[in-house]
Parts: structure tokens; sequence; C-alpha cells
């Protein structure tokens, strides 16, 4: 499966990057070729605006002269940093050839896939339906005048190879069978809407009875995918699975579920020294291509390392163990230097860097045995202390990666002395090289699920915390704006595209994660007031929809390439339920469990962050209310589903949802009633 599934710059970057933007729009006069894309923000559809291909953008243009020419749409969503979209862009957008197949036979749009996730989600659900696997990126569709799909690929190599026909091959057989027998692929187009429509339908109608049996269920499912060698959930190609391992601590936290901690653990000590994890300058490649956590696809999503910052700082506070700090703490660094610009973060960094006239796939990342051996040399290193140095990074002679290069992991050798200095000093080899391509697009959602993990490492340095806090007010002020929340914007422009399900979804959370650490009740009006705004404008007949426009994509409790926005929500309704002593958000999130109860019941594995989400309902969250001052600077036990409240009281109050059970005038003993409920919580 080809997946592209797959800085903050330098002080002085930073700087030129937004002149750079300014010339390079000037130089385009000066290019072979431009098309409607260069009218376009996203630093994606910036990239193909000097194809050959007459590339228009999402929306009714396109649209329109589709119709008008009775011409059949070639779709094309990638994002910028997606290794796989550059190869076919090379190969073949950057093709004459095949570009003036397109420009005569269809209409070309360009999606930026994270500009616009309910359209990509909506036509990798039509991949998933017409090839029976998870689809990835680039994904090329073919549709009617209409819109209706009827064909559907991911990478297309430019001439047959890797058993898959070439796109010159693909286009011309789609352009003849639209032109001699137009009312079959009308129909079949037809066929695959309808089926499309059942398919998301189908977990739907049959409602099955939710407990927390479907806990044992959960890890069991878990530890049959488990890779015991190589500690992750599944082959090649690996993900990280951010949600199913916080999931899995959550049951711990709750449960004592030695297994699901266990389970967990070994996947972040897998991956925290293996070659996913940047070991030299910190960052989470987004997945690694064999099973033994070796080499990645070598882009840095910040949603990744969003996720995984979370998990990390929750792994450290259950086990205390140092190793997952350090983690945190690197992980935190990395972002601040390669993705945050004035308090708002860049959405990713590339996998392939510039060399020479080409780009070549983790040419920054990865090390040169000799180049390195040598380099040592020059700084003062003996020959001993320098085969030390390389057998701890696994930096050998014959390589791991392309060209006899290597991509660093961590071996079982004895840990180099002053560690520190040497990462410093391969850093400054890799500095001789050009930084990947970062996209400098501020994504609300992203934005705010990096905040929402600050706020998780916070509870162990309350630096973080703060941080997370000023990111958050950065965030509200640039992207909600005149009472209008936007899904994203460039740094140096006003943000124009309207917010979608997912912004709400993760903006809610980091709000709410706000108001716990503040006890401030602006944030929590947010929260509330987004909440509301969200159910009135995602939420028709019973079902939520990625997006308020024409564009109908329904939002999905599955967890992709980040935790499910839907099972977030539902997160968010309960504690806003509680935190508001609202019934009706309580019974709003009841009634979201039994529409997709027939799939939880069925498979949890698949939706672990609705399963972690049942938890707290099944459970309840608990609430510890009383005035500002009875609360600030009070320590609580650290449990995924405590909550606390601010109000006038002069007394703690624990409560649920629908009931308090306990108060007192005096702290520790409104905490020990609380600590015996959640002990009592332990029994499934």
């Amino acid at each position: 499966m080809f997946n592209g599934l797959k800085n903050q710059p330098t002080f002085s970057f930073k700087k030129v990057l937004l002149v750079l933007f300014g010339v390079f729009t000037m130089m385009s006069a000066q290019e072979k070729f431009t098309n409607e894309l260069i009218n376009e923000d996203s630093p994606y559809l910036q990239q193909h605006a000097h194809n050959p291909v007459d590339w228009y953008a999402w929306g009714d243009k396109a649209f329109k002269k589709a119709k008008e020419e009775k011409k059949l749409i070639f779709l094309s969503i990638g994002y910028s940093t997606c290794h796989w979209c550059h190869v076919m862009e090379k190969e073949s957008f950057e093709n004459e050839e095949v570009a003036k197949i397109l420009n005569k036979n269809f209409i070309s749009i360009k999606v930026d896939r994270e500009e616009m996730p309910h359209v990509d989600k909506y036509y990798q659900d039509v991949y998933n339906l017409l090839n029976n696997r998870a689809g990835g990126w680039p994904l090329n569709i073919i549709l009617t005048p209409e819109r209706k799909a009827f064909y559907a690929a991911t990478y297309i190599p430019n001439v047959s190879k890797y058993g898959r026909m070439g796109i010159k091959e693909v286009l011309n057989k789609l352009a003849d069978v639209y032109k001699f027998d137009s009312l079959k692929v009308v129909s079949t187009s037809l066929q695959i809407e309808s089926a499309l429509k059942q398919y998301k339908n189908a977990y739907k109608g049959e409602k099955k009875d939710l407990s927390l049996a479907l806990v044992n269920k959960f890890v069991d499912e878990i530890e049959n995918s488990f890779d015991k060698e190589n500690p992750g959930i599944g082959t090649a190609p690996k993900f990280p699975h951010a949600a199913s391992i916080e999931t899995l601590l959550d049951i711990y936290a709750t449960f004592k579920n030695d297994k699901a901690l266990e389970m967990a653990t070994s996947m972040l000590k897998a991956m925290g020294n293996g070659g996913i994890y940047d070991q030299i300058e910190s960052g989470f490649y987004r997945y690694s291509v064999d099973e033994e956590w070796m080499i990645p696809h070598f882009e840095k999503m910040l949603y990744t390392n969003a996720e995984l910052l979370s998990v990390y700082s929750k792994a450290y506070r259950i086990t205390k163990d140092k190793f997952f700090k350090k983690i945190v703490d690197e992980l935190i660094s990395f972002t601040k230097i390669r993705f945050e610009d004035n308090n708002l973060l860049y959405s990713a960094s590339d996998a392939d860097s510039q060399v020479g006239s080409e780009k070549e796939e983790g040419a920054y990342f990865v090390f040169d045995y000799t180049l390195t051996s040598n380099f040592l040399k020059e700084n003062g290193y003996n020959t001993e202390e320098i085969e030390k140095i390389l057998n701890y990074f696994n930096i050998t002679e014959t390589g791991n990666f392309e060209h006899q290069m290597n991509n660093v992991y961590l071996s079982d050798e004895e840990v180099p002395p002053n560690l520190e200095k040497v990462k410093t000093l391969l850093k400054e080899l890799r500095s001789r090289r050009q930084y990947p391509f970062v996209d400098y697009k501020i994504l609300t959602a992203w934005n705010a699920m990096y905040i929402s993990a600050l706020f998780e490492a916070g509870k162990i340095n309350e630096n973080y915390s703060k941080l997370g806090l000023k990111y958050l007010d950065t965030l509200v002020d640039k992207l909600y704006v005149n009472n209008i929340l936007y899904h994203q914007r460039l740094v140096h422009k006003k943000p124009k595209v309207a917010g979608l399900f997912e912004d709400y979804s993760f903006i809610i959370s980091a709000s709410l994660k706000a108001y716990d650490y503040t006890l401030d009740k602006k944030y929590l009006s947010l929260a509330t007031k987004l909440t509301h705004e969200a159910k009135d404008k995602f939420y028709k007949d019973s079902n939520w929809y990625m997006s308020n426009d024409e564009f109908e994509s329904m939002a999905s409790v599955y967890d992709s390439s980040y935790k499910s926005s839907l099972s977030n929500m539902i997160d968010n309704i309960l504690k806003v339920a509680i935190l508001n002593d609202d019934l009706d958000l309580q019974e709003l999130a009841k009634s979201n469990f039994e529409n997709n109860s027939l799939l939880l019941a069925s498979q949890p594995s698949s939706a672990a962050w609705l399963l972690r989400t049942l938890i707290g309902f099944e459970k309840g969250y608990i609430n510890l209310k009383a005035n500002k001052n009875m609360l600030a600077n009070k320590i609580l036990p650290d449990h995924p589903f405590l909550l606390r409240k601010v109000t006038d009281d002069d007394t703690y109050l624990a409560c649920k949802v629908d009931v308090c059970f306990a108060y007192s005038k005096n702290f520790k003993e409104i905490i020990g009633e609380i600590n015996t409920v959640i002990k009592d919580n332990e029994k499934l």
C-alpha cells in the first residue's frame, strides 16, 4: 500500500519565509506553466501551481466547467508533506504527456486533505468500498460531471509497475469508457453512491447493550494483534496507534489492569528507542515502514506528536519511569524549535530534502558511516569512542536505508559519555543539509490537540500548562474571530475557511483542560458555547457531520490518523454536561452511544477513544465543586475521570452528573470520599 500517511525553522528562516512566499508568487509569471492553484493559500496547492496540468481548486468554478464541457473530473487529494504525493507529482503531474491527456478529457481538481478533511473522508470511504482496504495518499478519484465517483486509486505510477497500470493507460481507458458508454458509467456511479450510504449506515440500525465488559474485550483484541517481539499493534507498516495506547493507560488508571499497562508501556519504550523517533532532534515520524520500528516515512506531523506527547505524559505519571519524562521534555523542545511561530504551530514537516537538483526521502535525517566517523574524529573523539557512539546509534558501514545510509535507532550498547554533547555534534553534522519543507498552515484542530497534550504534560511540569494556556489564548484570538471559529490560517493572512467539526471537537477539549488548570470561567463558557454551536451546526437526524456545507460527510467513531473527533466530542459532551448540570447534554451523549453501539460492541479496538469515553459514561465523571479559593493550589488524585468546578459554595461537594455523593468543609475528607469511589470503580 502506498501511503503518504505519511520546523520550526531557524529564526532567520522564519523571517524570510513570508518574503520568499511573495517572491515565488512574483516569479510565477516566469514559469512555463501556471494554473488556477496560484490563487490558493494552501502550501500543498501552491506546490502544484506550475504543473502543466490545468488544475482547479475544489469549488463551483471547476464543477460548472465539468458540467458545461461534459467532462469527467479527475480528483487528486494529498498534502504538502506526503512522500508519495511528491513522487506522483514528479512522475505524472509534471509530465506534459500526462497533462495533455488530463487537460483534453478531464477537469482536474486538487484538494489539500488537511484543508478539506471532510472531502477526503468521503472519498477515502469510496476507496475503501471499491477496493476493500484502507486508502491513503495520494488519493485519486474519477467522478462524473455530477461528482459521482466510479473509480478510486491511491498512487498510480507513470508507467505500469508494482502490479499497477500506468496513469496514461488508466486515463485513456476511463475516458474511452465514458465517451462510448456514459450511461453505464453514470449507472455504476449511482450504484456506488447507494452502496456507500448502506455501508455508512451498516452499524447505525441495530442497537446493542453496552457494558464495561467491553473493556476486557478491547484489551483482548489489542493483545491478539500485539507484536510481542517488536512491541506494537499489527505488522508493517506500523503506526503508533496513540488513541489505543492512551485508552490502555486510562484502563489501567481506572481498573488497574496490568496487561493493559504492560502493553502500553512496552510499545512506548519500543517507539521511544526506535527509528520512528528522531533520536537526534526528537519528534516522532508519522509511521514505520517495517515492523521493527526501524525505518520510518520521515514526515513529522503535529497531530502525531500531540497525541504521543499526551500518552508519554500519562505513562510517566503512572510509572514514574524517567524514560517517559525524557521523551516528554524532548518533544516539547522539538516542537517549539521546529513548529512554533508566534505561539501558533505549523502543521507538518516533509519527509524529503533537497539534494542537488533532486529531492530524496530522509536525506536530512540519515547518516553516512564514514562521514560521521570522520566528523567525530575531527571533533576530538578517538577510535574507541567513535566505535561506541556509532554502535549505540546503529550507524554501520552497510547502512539500513537507501544508499547505505543509516536512520539511527538505539541499541542495547553502553550509553556513550556526554550523550547530549554527542547529539549536539550530530545535529551540527545534519545542519550541513537542507531541512525539509515545512507546511506553515495553522490548523485549529491540530493546534488544539497539541495544547491539550501540554496540559497533560503540565501535570509533570507546570510550565507546560502555562505554555498551553499561552498557545490556547493565541489560537482563540487568531482563529475565533468575531464569534466565528475558523479551520485554518496562514500566519500572515486572515482566516477564510469556516471551522469544521474536528476544530470544534478539539478546541472544546483544550478549553476544558484550560478551565481545569486555571479555574477561569471564561474557558468553561467558551467550551459550553462551542459545544452547543457544534450541535446546532453539525448534528442532523441523529448523525454528526464533518462540515456545515452542501458536501455531506458523516463523522465516524473510527480512530484513523488520529483519535476520532466524534468520539472526542462525545467525551466533551459528558464533561460539559456534568460541569453545567445539563442532563439534556448527558442524554445526547447516551443517544450517541446507542447510535454507535453495534460497532463498539462488535470491535471496540477499532474505536478505542469511544471505548475510553464509554468508561467515563458508565462509571460517571466525578466533579469536585467548591469556591475558587478552596480549589486553588489543591492537588487532586491523578485520575482520567475527575473534574473540578468553581461555585460560590464554602463546602466541598463531590458529584456525578445527576447526584452528589459526599460533602465536607475539609479537603482531606472529601478527597478520601472521592478515592473510595475511585477504588470502587476498579471493579468491572
